[in-house]
């Protein structure tokens, strides 16, 4: 049975706002990932099979390997159609934010919200959440923020309005941000859930089959350079670290979406127990973590990277050179030798 954990008082202020709203805008993190999708979206089709008028607006494009997911062509991405973007949240009566846990991390977006009159429901399970929130549904122990979102609609008794559509994005969050159930999956509810998902008729292998297993050959051409020629085993440390420049990227014709899942490749070498994978974007180094364990990449993210996550996947962000970022990788090599003697 799927034990409910999510404030009384805290539900039914949501009913309310939920109630009294048309018009509703849902978005979340930049740069989004099959979590940061299959809630929002999930959740906009469950508004939509309600009667409301919703609609999903982004901060930046969707990966190309995500465009698989129910409802992504409709989404409104907001750095390429602003005026529209605006548009919306002017008109909103109330405001979904997915999948993060600050309005830093919606980018151009942050303003556009942080002027909306309109309530602002947080539903995330990332640490630490800001206070700009009217209202916070937050559990960082919990799988994805589309378990959380499932979660919160069996509480609200509107289950009856997921349809298989919905399902399938619910599951593809949560099978994404758990490496297909490999790690923050260790309690039976989560199961449970994925088996009423499976009951509304969702297809799991085609579903397992375009989130982590399909690639375009220019992805497998750059992820095999990267493991080639560009990952570096510290046997001793028991990590892997894996660097892409912005020059490399272009070599390979890279596109969002295109280095998903490789941080997560060298954990199949029996002496690494973590990973840290450096990507140089156009403003900055994108940081990416995972660990087997009780090895926390999130404590790590936390302290050098000024970003957080799970223990055993996390990202940040570095403001610097990729040889900056390097030199910061290796101080964690020390620090955490140091601390472990």
């Amino acid at each position: 049975m799927i034990e409910p954990i999510i404030d009384s008082r805290v539900i039914e202020h949501l009913q309310r706002l939920l109630k009294g709203a048309r018009h509703i805008v849902l978005t979340c993190h930049l740069s989004p990932d099959g979590d940061a999708l299959g809630s929002t979206l999930g959740l906009c089709r469950v508004l939509r099979n309600m009667g409301k008028d919703a609609h999903v607006v982004v901060p930046d494009q969707v990966p190309r390997a995500l465009l698989f997911v129910p409802g992504v062509r409709d989404v409104v991405v907001y750095s390429l159609s602003q005026l529209r973007g605006r548009f919306l949240f002017r008109e909103a009566d109330l405001v979904f934010c997915l999948d993060f846990n600050t309005l830093q991390r919606v980018d151009k977006l942050a303003p556009v919200i942080a002027q909306c009159r309109a309530p602002r429901v947080l539903i995330d399970h990332h640490l630490d959440p800001d206070n700009d929130f009217d209202v916070k549904i937050s559990f960082p122990h919990l799988s994805s923020t589309c378990e959380v979102v499932y979660r919160t609609l069996m509480q609200l008794a509107l289950l009856r309005y997921v349809d298989t559509e919905a399902a399938q994005c619910f599951y593809t969050g949560m099978m994404t941000d758990t490496g297909n159930f490999t790690y923050s999956s260790d309690y039976p509810e989560i199961y449970e859930i994925v088996a009423q998902l499976v009951a509304y008729g969702i297809n799991k292998q085609w579903l397992y089959n375009m989130a982590m297993n399909t690639f375009s050959a220019e992805s497998l051409r750059l992820q095999g350079y990267a493991l080639s020629e560009k990952m570096q085993i510290f046997p001793d440390a028991g990590a892997a670290l894996i660097t892409l420049t912005r020059a490399e990227l272009e070599r390979f014709g890279y596109r969002k979406g295109d280095t998903e899942g490789l941080v997560n490749k060298p954990l199949s070498i029996p002496e690494v127990h973590w990973v840290m994978f450096l990507r140089e974007d156009p403003d900055q180094i994108k940081v990416s973590c995972r660990s087997e364990g009780n090895f926390s990449v999130s404590d790590i993210c936390a302290r050098y990277f000024g970003g957080g996550g799970h223990r055993n996947a996390a990202g940040g962000d570095f403001q610097g050179s990729m040889e900056d970022a390097i030199d910061v990788f290796f101080q964690v090599l020390e620090d955490t030798c140091f601390e472990n003697e």
